[in-house]
């Protein structure tokens, strides 16, 4: 990181951020780069992959809106590259999200589909942490890209996702947005039941869709205008697949009359055409007059929003617009002229179109499935190597990490550590009190370890520490430290019958040792055979080869005669005169 990058504030960043995602959906170009001119020199100062990602992702999005496919294209694949250094975070599930809704914007809909499965499953990951803005924009960019692929029930599915999240968080305006994209999502899932023949489901989702807008305007939040009148037209066309005809005209008018009266929302009217047209079809059918004027108008509200849907890239309901105008003409008779939109139709939904949805629905399917089983996979070998009592390594675990050594390039040294007395602890007291007591015991041994050095429980009551590049006398001197921080605990809240000690042994390896050990297992055994020293020799030691033996830190009593003194001083010293040492055995 660059010193200038310490000083950018991540508050300052996060709102830059907000400010450009709250614009992103606009289909005014000029809007959103006024906001990327006012903010993203606030993003383009952070060196951090996260923020130099948002960089790149509202780079392409104003190339998007400007028409540069090509440099939408670069700034996602840079994006993306940049998130796959970030932590799988809900920070990380948004910016994935994102850049799955740009790409689907771009008619990229194989990349758009991994991107969305990536975000998912990273979304679904983190969902048991504490709720968050970023998670709740995750689902909602998710939702919004999945509605582009047509896989509207998944779509919902994530509307619904993020409506939860939402409920969670203080902010409302987000609580309102994620209720207004649900009632969306289901409007559009119940017109495309309903176009199937499935009318009682259309009403139960369309039931939803009017519960979800009821539950939005209930809350104390002003809205935009161009949010106001889309949950207006969204409401309007829940009602009208409710059968609610009546009830649902009323509100439709009065958002066209307030967009006829205000600055240009291309996108915004065609929705409202396409709702308004639909309406007025089915008003027509109730009737069963197809020469009913509310047929000819339901038609030009169709060419009308197939046109603006058109300018603004929404390739999606510009087909259904085609579809449905070729369904409204034959309605009033017009043969030649539904002939005429059904080619357009055809020709704008290719087999190779219609192929390429089912395919995608299905890969989703599958490539969710294949991560979930990675995941799990990953999970399973998780606790294959973890002693699920300690959390340390286990011994599986430890002779992974023992086959790793290379014991002839650099100094290795492993310790054996075994808890003294521990059988007493279980036989007067419980196992699950000895269970507590081992706990205790790895959590020293981890804490006071030195860095780089591990920890394993290798069975019972007995632990294994590798000390990687480490001599015998630096193994000594570490595992001193363990066998005091040990000893010196207080064990008083544990109940045990006497204080709690281990003793340790310690073997080193190394190149150029002719006769040392050659191999992780014969290093185990010496360090084995020098705890048994240890234990024979007094317990709560320190043992290891060529005399290295550290007897307990001295206790403090009463001054005694000088004799005592030498004789205690003989008795524990490693080195008196006239014997000889060999491999850690004292012999005349």
């Amino acid at each position: 990181m660059t010193p200038g990058a310490r000083t950018v504030d991540e508050h300052l960043l996060a709102t830059a951020r907000w400010r450009l995602l709250a614009v992103s959906g606009t289909e005014h170009a000029h809007v959103f780069a006024a906001e990327l001119a006012a903010t993203g020199d606030v993003l383009a100062a952070a060196e951090e992959p996260c923020w130099r990602a948002w960089t790149a992702a509202f780079t392409a999005r104003a190339a998007l809106l400007a028409g540069d496919r090509e440099g939408a294209a670069d700034g996602v694949t840079t994006a993306r590259a940049e998130l796959e250094r970030c932590l799988p975070t809900a920070e990380h599930a948004l910016g994935l999200a994102y850049l799955a809704h740009l790409e689907a914007v771009s008619d990229r809909f194989d990349a758009a589909l991994h991107l969305a499965v990536d975000a998912s499953l990273l979304a679904d990951q983190v969902a048991s942490a504490a709720p968050s803005r970023e998670l709740h924009q995750a689902h909602l960019w998710l939702s919004l890209a999945l509605t582009r692929l047509d896989l509207e029930e998944l779509a919902v599915d994530q509307a619904l996702a993020g409506t939860r999240v939402a409920a969670a968080l203080p902010d409302l305006d987000d609580r309102w947005q994620l209720l207004r994209l649900a009632a969306q999502q289901h409007a559009e899932l119940a017109q495309t039941v309903h176009r199937r023949g499935d009318l009682p489901r259309s009403r139960e989702l369309a039931a939803v869709a009017l519960r979800c807008a009821t539950a939005a305007r209930e809350l104390p939040v002003e809205p935009s205008d161009d949010d106001q009148d889309l949950l207006d037209v969204v409401q309007a066309w829940a009602l009208t697949l409710a059968g609610r005809l009546d009830d649902a005209l009323p509100p439709l008018r009065r958002v066209h009359r307030h967009l006829a009266t205000g600055e240009l929302r291309t996108w915004l009217t065609g929705y409202a055409d396409l709702v308004l047209a639909r309406l007025l079809s089915q008003r027509c059918a109730v009737d069963l007059d197809p020469d009913h004027p509310q047929g000819d108008e339901a038609v030009q509200r169709l060419v009308s929003a197939s046109g603006a849907f058109a300018a603004v890239g929404d390739r999606r309901r510009y087909r259904q617009c085609l579809l449905e105008l070729g369904r409204a003409s034959a309605a009033l008779g017009a043969t030649n002229e539904a002939l005429h939109w059904l080619e357009a139709y055809r020709t704008e939904t290719s087999r190779t179109h219609l192929y390429g949805r089912e395919l995608w629905a299905e890969m989703f399917v599958r490539r969710s499935r294949l991560r979930e089983a990675e995941r799990q996979t990953a999970v399973l070998r998780r606790h294959a190597l973890e002693d699920t009592l300690t959390g340390l390594g286990n011994r599986r675990s430890a002779e992974h990490r023992m086959d790793d050594l290379r014991i002839d390039r650099e100094p290795v040294s492993l310790a054996v550590v075994d808890v003294d007395g521990f059988k007493s602890v279980n036989d007067q007291n419980s196992h699950l009190h000895g269970d507590e007591v081992l706990r205790r015991v790895a959590e020293l041994l981890r804490q006071h370890s030195r860095t780089g050095d591990e920890v394993f429980r290798w069975a019972g009551d007995e632990f294994v520490v590798v000390l990687p590049d480490t001599t015998q006398a630096q193994a000594v001197v570490a595992m001193e430290r363990l066998r005091t921080a040990i000893a010196d605990a207080d064990w008083g809240d544990m109940d045990v019958p006497v204080r709690v000690t281990v003793s340790i042994g310690v073997a080193t390896a190394g190149p150029g040792g002719a006769t040392g050990p050659r191999s992780w297992r014969e290093l185990f055994d010496s360090a084995d055979l020098h705890l048994f020293g240890a234990k024979s020799s007094g317990r709560n030691r320190v043992r290891a080869a060529l005399g290295g033996t550290l007897p307990p830190a001295p206790v403090v009593r009463p001054a005694g005669s000088i004799d005592e003194l030498v004789a205690e001083v003989l008795s524990t010293s490693p080195r008196r005169p006239g014997w000889a040492f060999e491999d850690g055995e004292v012999a005349s």
